[in-house]
């Protein structure tokens, strides 16, 4: 007898209802950065999406500071690593109460993700766009 069997053993019989977790628990994808759906969900390690496909990912439990100047992006500094995000409405809500830089000093912002020049373009005047991620900046 496997794990899922001796559990359905002594689990109430509940017809069409699959045990098995649907895409409710997963990020909501804004385009620019994902979001955790659960209020008390965090993130362990925040990704950075290149627009050339490369990523890298930073534990949240490193981030000592993060700063955010309409003029001049988003500045997380990871130990001795900086990175620095670029782009447009960085702190502009994606809906209401979602804002990037708000998510990102609350670990609810599991990956950010470059915009390619495209869709740089055709993004919402009001949309967050990242234009670029820099590490060691």
């Amino acid at each position: 007898m496997n794990n899922v069997e001796a559990i359905d053993r002594h689990l109430p019989r509940t017809a069409g209802v699959s045990r098995v977790p649907d895409d409710a628990d997963a990020p909501q994808d804004l385009g620019a950065f994902g979001w955790l759906r659960g209020v008390r969900d965090r993130a362990v390690m925040l990704e950075l999406r290149h627009k050339d496909g490369g990523i890298v990912a930073f534990p949240y439990a490193w981030l000592e500071r993060a700063d955010f100047d309409p003029s001049e992006g988003i500045t997380l500094k990871f130990g001795a690593e900086k990175i620095k995000i670029t782009g447009r409405n960085l702190n502009g809500e994606a809906r209401p109460n979602v804002r990037l830089f708000d998510g990102i000093v609350r670990q609810r912002v599991p990956w950010v993700q470059e915009a390619d020049q495209a869709a740089a373009m055709e993004a919402a005047e009001k949309a967050t766009v990242i234009e670029r991620i820099d590490l060691g900046a």
